[in-house]
């Protein structure tokens, strides 16, 4: 007979300050490092720094790119926690509709997929300019981000699934069940591997977002299927289905249509997309500019 293995695992909170530290409830709440909190934050930073790093070596604009990421990581956060608490915990929102603005009570994968898409075709109607190589250079170095992001899933265990005696079950307080966090992180280091080791060749602009979504869609449509059904916190199904679930099949065919197109290009580095931040630099540097300062300093 199986048992599960792996122990439940749990890292505290490293307060800083408690409440009421300064005198008359201030502050109202610990203030403290949360390992969930700080692994994402990570992996923010550590995806940003190789995005960019991908953006130098292709010739991609610095400052757009960086412009770029800002618009798609705030949609991202923001849309992630709005999406979580709609499809997740609709009767939430019915009792306490503040809490759609409370971003750090929780976060959604797909829903943090669809504020980035968000987020980039306000940039992109923002500074009319294509966003196809930007969003390439970012999704080339997101599922190394993804990882950081998944290891403070494991940690706090807010995935938990079905329970099971299977070995490779978590020892949860009520028992072994399977922990999708945990599982999602195995499956991501590969993919994350993978991607670092295709940077080294110039891709066709759509490679990397058509690959990340032929891989990670199939693997969170079947670990869904391991969700618990008996917990408070459950996912809501829609015709058997979880909200994710429904959501990786539209990100797996948009996945081939843009893997498929890129393959079908050569694999040449990615052009300076044009962005009003580029044009203005140039206006900015260009010869008029120049020649005014030589005639400043000659009237000098």
């Amino acid at each position: 007979m199986t048992a599960p293995r792996i122990p439940y695992f749990e890292l505290p909170d490293l307060t800083l300050v408690e409440p009421g530290a300064f005198g008359a409830g201030v502050p109202p709440m610990p203030i403290a490092f949360k390992p969930f909190g700080t692994l994402v934050a990570i992996g923010v930073y550590v995806g940003a720094f190789l995005a960019i790093r991908h953006g130098r070596r292709l010739g991609v604009h610095e400052r757009s790119l960086t412009s770029f990421m800002l618009w798609v990581g705030v949609s991202g956060f923001l849309f992630g926690h709005v999406l979580d608490t709609l499809f997740y915990f609709p009767e939430r929102v019915l009792s306490d509709p503040l809490s759609l603005v409370r971003v750090w009570e929780g976060l959604s994968s797909f829903g943090g997929f669809a504020g980035a898409l968000i987020g980039a075709l306000a940039w992109k109607a923002h500074h009319r300019t294509p966003i196809l190589g930007y969003s390439d250079v970012v999704a080339s170095a997101f599922p190394v981000g993804w990882m950081f992001g998944r290891m403070g899933c494991s940690l706090a265990h807010d995935h938990p699934g079905r329970l099971s005696d299977a070995w490779i079950a978590v020892q949860y307080p009520d028992g072994g069940r399977f922990d999708l966090g945990l599982y999602e992180l195995w499956l991501t280091v590969p993919i994350a591997v993978a991607f670092l080791v295709l940077r080294r060749r110039p891709r066709a602009p759509g490679f990397y977002l058509g690959l990340f979504g032929v891989s990670y869609a199939p693997s969170r449509f079947a670990l869904d299927f391991l969700r618990s059904t008996d917990l408070v916190i459950s996912d809501a199904r829609h015709l058997g289905l979880t909200p994710a679930q429904w959501a990786s099949v539209p990100l797996f065919i948009v996945g081939v249509v843009l893997l498929t197109r890129a393959l079908g290009q050569p694999e040449a580095p990615l052009p300076p997309p044009p962005a009003p931040a580029l044009e203005v630099e140039k206006r900015r540097s260009g010869p008029d500019v120049k020649r005014r300062g030589r005639d400043r300093r000659h009237r000098g």
